[in-house]
């Protein structure tokens, strides 16, 4: 793959320029940023003006699960703007229908009736306020370690940094900890106890709490940006059984894991567990337009058969959004992109990420499934200590800023969040590409080797 045009260094500095004039940025000091100007992508690349290509271990922000600029996807948004490019979303739609059929029929369980939205974090609010008007309760647990959006409810409900600056402290949310044996708040020695101890402390949260007082519990059912950490064997079951017992909506957040990214359609399919919501966005349609949605349970759904459910978007599954899931879907079935993701996760990028974690004393532990994969990166591999301290800027996160600083120059693009680095290539990334990023990972970990103890 070589871009497709010329090297234009004029043409990326008025783009840039333009750029730091107008655009405002998200989750950023704006005048402590220097946005990299893209001039084209295709496939699992992107390339700047300057000819500089690089490999995308991001896949954009984990959503462009089939790469960008897949020819079948391109030309169905290209069809529908010839034939309808949008109307309001209170009419009966034929690509509307046809992709909330395609969503209901790869959700497990009875998940059949959708519910769009123009992302994730606005699938989130609206299936907390479904979870609440249901159950006729106003609290909802999430984990710390989480990321739900940054729409008001979402950020709330978000257990990382990222909420700070917006917590309120009155919304409703009650946080608490989720399984991850690793950095185990419970002591855990192996998988089962921290399944165990997990469970016991989340019993605890909601007698304490108040069951009657708890519309909902949201989990990503494996967390993405807070680290891939995958729930041991039992978890997500021993969570749907404890909201069964107490009438809890149990809401499962595939936000960033849905649509093959773990090697299923779904990552609750890994743990044979149906939630009662479930929220998606992302790989639905490979971010080509904003797309999300809520797969709503028969039993929630039924609770708005007679009584309006009091809630909409003016974009709610717009025909070119939904005109380009039709084709993703269809892209994904027709070319066993699922498969293909499972197939690279268990023989190529998962053996070849713990490869690189033996011979590299920065990287303490490998986790994930599918092409959604995380390295846990340390000063000591003994004691665990991050490479960088929790939510570290500045001079603090120096060892970090090296190792991407040299990532980049080896011609990949990685996905850094604290002290981890996420290998999140596209669902249908070839066996050859994984190769070249784990060469470049391999020569940028080395880096990252001269801040360990």
């Amino acid at each position: 793959m070589t871009p497709h045009v010329e090297p234009d260094p004029q043409a990326g500095a008025a783009v840039k320029a333009a750029d730091r004039a107008h655009v405002f940025h998200s989750w950023s000091a704006q005048g402590l940023i220097d946005p990299l100007a893209v001039a084209g992508a295709e496939g699992s690349y992107f390339w700047d003006y300057d000819g500089n290509r690089y490999l995308d271990f991001t896949s954009g922000l984990v959503y462009t699960n089939i790469g960008y600029q897949h020819p079948r996807v391109v030309a169905a948004i290209q069809e529908q703007a010839a034939k309808l490019t949008t109307f309001a979303p209170a009419f009966a739609i034929d690509v509307r229908s046809e992709a909330a059929r395609l969503i209901a029929e790869r959700t497990p369980g009875d998940l059949d009736k959708i519910f769009f939205t123009n992302g994730g974090a606005e699938a989130v609010e609206n299936a907390v306020r479904m979870a609440r008007l249901h159950t006729g309760r106003q609290k909802v647990l999430s984990a710390y370690r989480s990321y739900h959006g940054g729409t008001s409810t979402a950020i709330n409900l978000t257990g990382d940094p990222r909420r700070w600056a917006s917590d309120t402290g009155s919304a409703g949310v009650v946080r608490f900890w989720a399984p991850f044996l690793y950095r185990s708040p419970f002591y855990s020695e192996n998988e089962r106890q921290e399944c165990e101890r997990a469970l016991a402390h989340l019993e605890d949260t909601i007698a304490f709490e108040g069951p009657a007082t708890i519309a909902a519990i949201i989990l990503e059912t494996v967390p993405g940006t807070a680290g891939i950490m995958t729930p041991p064997p039992g978890y997500l079951a021993g969570v749907r059984e404890i909201c069964d017992r107490y009438g809890i909506v149990f809401v499962l957040d595939e936000v960033m894991a849905g649509f093959g990214r773990t090697g299923a359609w779904f990552a609750a399919v890994h743990f044979d567990v149906v939630p009662d919501l479930m929220t998606f966005a992302k790989g639905v349609n490979s971010g080509y337009v904003p797309l999300g949605g809520v797969a709503i349970s028969a039993e929630i759904a039924a609770t708005f058969d007679k009584r309006p459910y009091p809630g909409g978007l003016t974009y709610s599954g717009h025909p070119l959004a939904c005109a380009a899931a039709v084709a993703t879907i269809q892209v994904m079935e027709d070319e066993k992109v699922v498969e293909h993701a499972a197939h690279i996760g268990e023989t190529v990028l998962g053996p070849g990420l713990r490869e690189l974690a033996e011979r590299h004393p920065s990287v303490g532990e490998v986790r994930g499934l599918g092409v959604f994969w995380a390295l846990d990166l340390v000063k000591n591999k003994e004691t665990r200590e991050p490479l960088v301290p929790y939510n570290a800027t500045g001079e603090a996160n120096a060892p970090m800023a090296a190792f991407g600083a040299a990532a980049k120059k080896h011609g990949l693009w990685p996905f850094i969040n604290m002290n981890r680095t996420h290998a999140v290539p596209a669902c249908n990334v070839s066996e050859a590409e994984v190769k070249e990023g784990l060469a470049a990972l391999d020569a940028a970990l080395s880096v990252a080797d001269e801040h360990t103890a």
